[in-house]
């Protein structure tokens, strides 16, 4: 964000870089008050051009309901600071409304991490498992953005740099799969989520996010804690 500033600066775009970033901080600003609010630490806030990223420390098996709110918070806040800089600084209405615009229609883009792409996984697990739902998203969100990129008649260097930012943040996240699918079994085996709707599986790895799991051996239905608890145990003894 430092090198944008510097190249904003020298090109004479300041005002728009400085407009840029208040609604940017205060975008972030929502996610992070809202996510006081329920009591879950905000570990860091990045800022990258048009969009922002703070990392939480949010539960995978977080009642969805809360963590939709905590992703809806960042563009209602940033909504509410695009109408106030348009009351104050009247002579710059056109520049702010294209930068307001132009920060919140990318973020909402069915794009992980994005706000876009969490509503739309978190939208996913509500039909598949957590494993496909993550996939699902990962592929889609590869397959916008390179439909995003070609779609332009003209590109330019900021524009280029934008979508390989955003084609990192996802291979880093798709990355992460394996380690994101440890630490949901983990929570699940730890921490108490009282779910009213269950679903049968027969395979760990097929386990639904906002459901409780009944592991189905033969006739016998073993508990979603009970089965984690033989995984682990036998995880242990080998080592």
């Amino acid at each position: 964000m430092l090198i944008v500033a510097i190249i904003a600066i020298l090109a004479g775009f300041y005002k728009e870089y400085v407009c840029m970033l208040v609604l940017l901080i205060i975008h972030e600003l929502g996610h992070f008050l809202c996510a006081k609010i329920f009591g879950i630490h905000t570990q860091q806030i990045l800022l990258y051009p048009l969009g922002g990223l703070s990392k939480m420390e949010l539960d995978i098996s977080e009642d969805y309901k809360k963590e939709l709110l905590i992703i809806l918070m960042g563009p209602l806040f940033q909504c509410v600071a695009y109408l106030i800089l348009k009351f104050i600084f009247t002579n710059e209405q056109d520049l702010i409304q294209q930068i307001h615009f132009g920060i919140l229609s990318f973020n909402l883009l069915p794009i992980y991490p994005l706000d876009g792409g969490k509503i739309l996984n978190i939208f996913l697990n509500g039909f598949t498992t957590y494993r496909k739902s993550f996939q699902i998203s990962i592929v889609m969100s590869y397959l916008f953005t390179i439909l995003l990129l070609f779609s332009h008649k003209k590109m330019s260097i900021n524009m280029i740099t934008i979508y390989c930012v955003l084609l990192f943040l996802i291979y880093q996240e798709e990355l992460k799969g394996k380690l994101y699918f440890q630490k949901f079994l983990l929570e699940r085996l730890l921490k108490e989520h009282p779910y009213k709707k269950y679903k049968i599986i027969y395979r760990i790895k097929d386990m639904y996010r906002y459901k409780y799991n009944l592991l189905k051996k033969g006739n016998q239905f073993i508990k979603e804690r009970d089965f984690l608890l033989q995984k682990y145990n036998k995880f242990r003894k080998n080592y």
